[in-house]
């Protein structure tokens, strides 16, 4: 088994301070997992258009937590001009994460149904939902396809739920942009170096401007997925609710979980498309 301790204690305590030196950063709990464990958001700037940044969906893609503290961490010490309202989340699914990295022990409660479904490429939360496939976006027919590939129950990836939202994880974000009503939203996963743009016939007509313009910074490819990766998942979600634009960036290559060293290189890779968000 894997282990890394994700330094989240010492990352807490520098956002304390910052929020009592300055109020840089607005922290809030936005849900609780199945184990109690924070779902927590950070938001900087007050003006410019509303943008979401959201990593850790999938418990085996850790490394995107790393990608978007890394970010926090450039924005309280560098301090870029904000023009925008920047709001990021760097793990929705923290009992997967916890999982992934040591093991079914840290599952609470579900801890035998962890051990009998075996946690090996643990992608879904601690009751064997896949919170990518649990948004209420083409949710039947998901369900479905689901069940033809033998997925009929909770599973370590691709079980969609009893129902749409099931899940505290997938309403703690459902309700934040129900609240917030961001203009736009980026799922961040692994592994590819893809980006997903589009959503039925409700996607913006900008959206793949947008795209080609992230392609360019990073050298991504444009991509559409196929089968068991249509519907369900937040960036669908985000574009049938609001008619928004809303991207699933799939950072790095190789097998999941990505490596730590290859962190560096990724946030390279990623950094001016993070940068943009906030400045332009």
């Amino acid at each position: 088994m894997f282990e890394y301790d994700i330094p989240i204690e010492s990352f807490r305590e520098k956002i304390s301070e910052q929020i009592r030196k300055n109020q840089f950063i607005r922290y809030k709990i936005i849900g609780y997992s199945h184990c109690k464990r924070k779902i927590e958001s950070f938001t900087f700037g007050e003006k410019g258009k509303k943008i979401l940044l959201a990593g850790c969906f999938h418990g085996l893609e850790w490394i995107t937590y790393f990608v978007l503290v890394k970010f926090i961490e450039e924005i309280i010490e560098k301090k870029f001009e904000i023009k925008n309202r920047i709001t990021i989340i760097p793990c929705v699914n923290p009992d997967g994460v916890e999982i992934s990295l040591k093991g079914a022990e840290y599952a609470g409660i579900y801890k035998n149904l962890v051990k009998k479904i075996g946690n090996e490429k643990w992608q879904s939360n601690a009751r064997g939902v896949d919170i990518n496939h649990n948004f209420d976006a083409g949710w039947k027919k998901l369900r479905e396809l689901e069940k033809k590939n033998n997925i009929t129950g909770p599973s370590n990836t691709r079980y969609g739920g009893e129902f749409p939202e099931s899940e505290p994880e997938t309403q703690a974000i459902v309700n934040l942009c129900n609240s917030e009503k961001f203009d736009l939203a980026f799922a961040f996963h692994s592994q590819g170096e893809e980006i997903y743009w589009h959503y039925g016939d409700k996607t913006p007509e900008e959206s793949f401007e947008i795209a080609k313009k992230i392609a360019d910074l990073t050298g991504y490819r444009i991509s559409s997925p196929e089968g068991l990766a249509v519907g369900g998942g937040f960036k669908d979600w985000f574009i049938e609710k609001f008619q928004k634009p809303g991207f699933t960036i799939e950072i790095g290559k190789g097998e999941n979980p990505l490596p730590i060293d290859e962190l560096n290189n990724i946030y390279s890779v990623l950094k001016s498309t993070l940068t943009a968000s906030v400045s332009e």
